[in-house]
Protein backbone atom coordinates (compact mmCIF):
# COMPACT_ATOMS: atom_id res chain seq x y z
CA UNK A 1 0.00 0.00 0.00
CA UNK A 2 2.91 2.39 0.52
CA UNK A 3 4.84 1.79 -2.53
CA UNK A 4 1.34 2.73 -4.26
CA UNK A 5 1.22 6.16 -2.39
CA UNK A 6 4.56 6.44 -3.34
CA UNK A 7 4.06 6.12 -6.78
CA UNK A 8 0.94 7.77 -7.01
CA UNK A 9 2.80 11.18 -5.41
CA UNK A 10 5.67 10.67 -7.91
CA UNK A 11 3.18 11.00 -10.99
CA UNK A 12 0.92 13.78 -9.65
CA UNK A 13 4.64 16.00 -8.92
CA UNK A 14 5.95 15.50 -12.05
CA UNK A 15 4.46 19.13 -12.82
CA UNK A 16 7.06 20.32 -10.31
CA UNK A 17 10.29 19.58 -12.37
CA UNK A 18 8.84 21.74 -15.43
CA UNK A 19 11.73 24.25 -16.04
CA UNK A 20 11.15 28.15 -16.57
CA UNK A 21 12.97 30.00 -19.04
CA UNK A 22 15.15 32.10 -17.38
CA UNK A 23 16.97 35.08 -19.46
CA UNK A 24 20.27 36.47 -18.32
CA UNK A 25 20.13 40.49 -18.24
CA UNK A 26 23.10 43.07 -18.37
CA UNK A 27 21.39 45.84 -16.43
CA UNK A 28 18.27 46.08 -14.73
CA UNK A 29 16.98 48.79 -17.85
CA UNK A 30 17.15 45.09 -20.28
CA UNK A 31 15.03 43.52 -18.32
CA UNK A 32 12.60 46.01 -18.04
CA UNK A 33 12.35 46.40 -21.66
CA UNK A 34 11.98 42.70 -22.40
CA UNK A 35 9.10 42.57 -19.87
CA UNK A 36 7.22 45.51 -21.95
CA UNK A 37 7.85 44.31 -25.12
CA UNK A 38 7.23 40.75 -24.33
CA UNK A 39 3.51 42.13 -22.98
CA UNK A 40 3.07 44.48 -26.15
CA UNK A 41 4.19 41.74 -28.97
CA UNK A 42 1.53 39.43 -29.87
CA UNK A 43 1.90 35.72 -30.92
CA UNK A 44 1.56 35.30 -34.38
CA UNK A 45 -0.11 31.74 -34.08
CA UNK A 46 -2.29 32.42 -30.42
CA UNK A 47 -3.49 35.66 -32.24
CA UNK A 48 -5.00 36.57 -28.82
CA UNK A 49 -2.22 36.34 -26.39
CA UNK A 50 1.17 38.58 -25.76
CA UNK A 51 4.30 36.95 -26.34
CA UNK A 52 5.23 36.50 -23.21
CA UNK A 53 2.20 34.28 -22.11
CA UNK A 54 2.33 32.42 -24.80
CA UNK A 55 3.59 28.84 -24.75
CA UNK A 56 3.72 28.41 -28.66
CA UNK A 57 7.24 27.64 -30.79
CA UNK A 58 6.94 30.84 -32.48
CA UNK A 59 6.39 33.13 -29.39
CA UNK A 60 9.24 31.22 -27.96
CA UNK A 61 11.10 32.44 -30.77
CA UNK A 62 10.03 36.08 -30.82
CA UNK A 63 11.30 36.06 -26.89
CA UNK A 64 14.59 35.04 -27.84
CA UNK A 65 14.79 37.44 -30.92
CA UNK A 66 13.72 40.25 -28.33
CA UNK A 67 15.83 39.64 -25.75
CA UNK A 68 18.79 39.13 -28.46
CA UNK A 69 18.05 42.98 -30.00
CA UNK A 70 17.73 43.92 -26.82
CA UNK A 71 21.02 43.10 -25.75
CA UNK A 72 22.67 44.44 -28.85
CA UNK A 73 21.09 48.10 -27.38
CA UNK A 74 17.71 48.71 -29.73
CA UNK A 75 15.56 50.87 -28.08
CA UNK A 76 11.64 49.87 -27.75
CA UNK A 77 11.16 51.35 -31.58
CA UNK A 78 13.68 49.76 -33.07
CA UNK A 79 12.44 45.93 -31.66
CA UNK A 80 8.74 46.80 -32.54
CA UNK A 81 9.96 48.36 -35.74
CA UNK A 82 11.78 45.05 -36.51
CA UNK A 83 9.15 43.04 -35.67
CA UNK A 84 6.41 44.59 -37.63
CA UNK A 85 8.80 44.58 -40.86
CA UNK A 86 8.96 40.51 -39.92
CA UNK A 87 5.17 39.95 -39.05
CA UNK A 88 3.53 42.45 -40.28
CA UNK A 89 1.57 44.94 -38.43
CA UNK A 90 -0.87 42.69 -36.30
CA UNK A 91 2.44 41.32 -33.93
CA UNK A 92 1.62 44.63 -32.26
CA UNK A 93 -1.32 45.70 -29.98
CA UNK A 94 -0.61 49.02 -31.01
CA UNK A 95 -0.82 49.47 -34.95
CA UNK A 96 -0.10 52.43 -36.48
CA UNK A 97 -3.13 55.02 -38.06
CA UNK A 98 -2.50 53.99 -41.79
CA UNK A 99 -5.16 54.72 -44.54
CA UNK A 100 -5.98 50.96 -44.56
CA UNK A 101 -6.16 50.75 -40.44
CA UNK A 102 -8.97 53.95 -40.99
CA UNK A 103 -10.83 52.34 -43.87
CA UNK A 104 -11.30 49.07 -41.74
CA UNK A 105 -12.72 51.57 -39.40
CA UNK A 106 -14.81 53.85 -41.08
CA UNK A 107 -16.08 51.81 -43.92
CA UNK A 108 -18.76 49.32 -41.33
CA UNK A 109 -19.92 52.78 -40.28
CA UNK A 110 -20.28 53.83 -43.57
CA UNK A 111 -22.28 50.71 -44.40
CA UNK A 112 -24.32 51.39 -41.55
CA UNK A 113 -25.15 54.83 -42.34
CA UNK A 114 -26.11 53.94 -45.88
CA UNK A 115 -28.43 51.44 -44.70
CA UNK A 116 -30.45 53.92 -42.78
CA UNK A 117 -30.22 56.45 -45.46
CA UNK A 118 -32.00 53.40 -47.63
CA UNK A 119 -34.23 52.44 -45.20
CA UNK A 120 -35.41 56.21 -44.55
CA UNK A 121 -35.81 56.64 -48.35
CA UNK A 122 -37.83 53.47 -48.90
CA UNK A 123 -40.12 54.44 -46.35
CA UNK A 124 -40.56 57.85 -47.82
CA UNK A 125 -41.58 56.84 -50.82
CA UNK A 126 -43.58 54.15 -49.19
CA UNK A 127 -45.64 57.11 -47.52
CA UNK A 128 -45.88 59.03 -50.98
CA UNK A 129 -47.50 56.23 -52.76
CA UNK A 130 -50.33 56.37 -50.30
CA UNK A 131 -53.03 55.17 -53.12
CA UNK A 132 -56.25 56.35 -53.26
CA UNK A 133 -59.59 54.73 -53.02
CA UNK A 134 -61.73 55.00 -56.11
CA UNK A 135 -65.12 55.04 -56.83
CA UNK A 136 -64.17 52.10 -59.41
CA UNK A 137 -62.39 50.68 -56.44
CA UNK A 138 -65.94 50.77 -54.18
CA UNK A 139 -67.62 49.48 -56.87
CA UNK A 140 -65.67 46.12 -57.33
CA UNK A 141 -65.45 45.72 -53.58
CA UNK A 142 -69.44 45.87 -53.67
CA UNK A 143 -69.53 43.47 -56.51
CA UNK A 144 -67.12 40.75 -54.66
CA UNK A 145 -69.89 41.05 -51.34
CA UNK A 146 -72.93 40.48 -53.57
CA UNK A 147 -71.19 37.68 -55.11
CA UNK A 148 -69.65 35.99 -52.40
CA UNK A 149 -73.29 36.64 -50.39
CA UNK A 150 -75.18 34.75 -53.38
CA UNK A 151 -72.44 31.97 -53.36
CA UNK A 152 -73.70 31.07 -49.61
Amino acid sequence: MKIFLFITCVLFSTHVLAAEEQYQFNSANEEQLFKELTLELRCPKCQNQNIADSDAVVAKDLRDKVLELVKEGNNKQQVVDYMIDRYGYFVHYKPPITPLTLLLWILPLLFVVVGFVVIFVRQKQQKNRQTSWSQQDEQKLNDLIAQYQESK
